[in-house]
């Protein structure tokens, strides 16, 4: 998004077989780790599958290096809660990546009922001469030990070994929506529609409420919460979304129940604009600290919102996404697409954002500049060095060339789930089954 903002080109597209798509390929999540050496994709099969960045080859040093799979491993299978007669789904919901504290990888992977902790190891040597076990590691006949010989690590190649090291079940009676790992590396969060619940790393038999809306009486529900995150620098914050539109910034330090928000922010609704969809198009189905901590970003049904932590009456910076669906809010509401929950993010200097639209296109605006571009994340383009062109959309009047009507947006190819490398301009797309990784042709320095 800088001096040549449509100039981006494909680092590389991972691309599952198109012709077969299952509904286990669908891809349900996108996460890099703290460095962006490694990028983590779940889907709705149940797998992990993690790519690693190659390193700069010598032939191309300033060439960035491409990622490459990494590690496939199953994360969860489908269950069956005989209490309730209740199928749960494998699907992955989320994926959170842990600071890492020595060679391992750590990460958190959840779906509607049952959160994992995984270790990712690599091994590239074997210990070989011992002196009780024979090659094939079974024992020697202890009266043909005449010597000892110290045992020696020999290269081998390389294995990455994925291992379940922690399972935190039974915490949620509802379907988990997001997962926050804290700042302080010991606990995190996992949150339903109606509570939040604090766990500690290590502990995985008892969680801490931190947040119940759940009525006295269900009939008297008037809203759920849709999303949660830890605030990036203070252990004590976190806020969290739900489907009216607001969002309640909380302090663990005032209670140990955070019924009682500490800030609650909140857009006056203009009467004007008021309508049967009113309710439904402003849920927030995201909500994003800044890297710095001073900043929300939301995400509703139409639009991207920038909050400030210390202004609560209306967000400081609104982006219309896709304004032109609008008019067609009624037939959206009866193909249930009024309902997709879209992700947005920040890049590593919290002067661009990033979300999903319809069509396969994704948006991008500059807070600096204001400017802003639609991209297509599609096989016509995902050939290694294209370069993207901005895409446009027409509502009527004058059609430019290569413009598209909004009557032909194809709603079942949809930009649900996209990520932002922390340091660099590398995003990662989700579109279906397929995995797109593109890179700033300018250069990959933060503008």
């Amino acid at each position: 998004m800088g001096e040549d903002a449509d100039a981006r080109k494909i680092n590389h597209g991972f691309l599952r077989d198109h012709g077969y798509v299952t509904e286990a390929d669908v891809i349900s999540t996108v996460e890099f780790n703290h460095t962006g050496e490694l990028l983590a994709t779940g889907d709705k099969g149940g797998r992990v599958v993690v790519f690693q960045r190659e390193p700069e080859s010598k032939s191309a040093p300033h060439g960035q290096g491409e990622y490459d799979v990494y590690s496939t491993f199953q994360s969860h299978e489908p269950e069956f809660d005989y209490l309730k007669s209740l199928e749960i789904e494998e699907k992955i919901n989320k994926i959170k990546w842990l600071p890492q504290q020595n060679a391992a990888h750590s990460l958190l992977s959840t779906n509607d009922k049952t959160i994992k902790l995984w270790k990712i190891t690599e091994r590239d040597k074997r210990p070989e001469g011992y002196n009780l076990k024979d090659e094939e590691g079974k024992l020697k006949d202890l009266s043909t030990v005449t010597s000892l010989q110290v045992p020696v690590l020999k290269p081998m190649d390389l294995m990455v070994e994925v291992s379940p090291r922690r399972v935190f079940a039974n915490g949620h009676t509802y379907h988990i929506n997001s997962i926050s790992v804290n700042s302080d590396c010991e606990t995190y969060m996992s949150a339903d529609d109606l509570r939040i619940n604090l766990w500690h790393l290590a502990i995985t038999d008892r969680s801490f409420n931190i947040v119940d809306i759940k009525p006295a009486n269900m009939e008297d529900l008037t809203e759920v919460i849709t999303a949660s995150e830890f605030h990036p620098h203070h252990c004590n914050l976190f806020v969290y979304s739900s489907s009216k539109g607001s969002l309640r910034l909380c302090d663990m330090r005032a209670a140990a129940l955070c019924d009682k928000h500490s800030k609650l922010f909140e857009e006056p609704e203009d009467p004007s604009n008021r309508s049967f969809f009113s309710e439904i198009i402003s849920s927030v189905s995201d909500v994003k600290f800044s890297h710095s901590g001073r900043y929300m970003l939301t995400r509703d049904y139409l639009t991207v919102k920038v909050w400030d932590l210390n202004m609560e009456a209306r967000p400081i910076e609104t982006y219309q996404v896709h304004d032109y669906l609008r008019s067609k809010l009624c037939s959206l509401y009866e193909n249930d697409c009024i309902f997709d929950k879209f992700e947005c993010a920040w890049n590593g200097s919290d002067s661009v954002i990033m979300t999903g639209a319809y069509n396969n296109f994704f948006r991008m605006f500059d807070r600096n500049t204001k400017r802003d571009v639609t991209l297509e994340a599609s096989r016509e383009s995902s050939k290694p060095r294209a370069v993207l062109k901005p895409r446009r959309v027409c509502v009527g009047g004058k059609r430019r060339r290569d413009d598209i009507s909004v009557d032909s947006l194809d709603f079942t190819r949809k930009i649900l789930h996209t990520a932002w490398h922390p340091a660099e301009n590398i995003i990662a797309i989700a579109a279906t089954n397929n995995l797109y990784i593109f890179q700033d042709k300018v250069n990959s320095e933060m503008h």
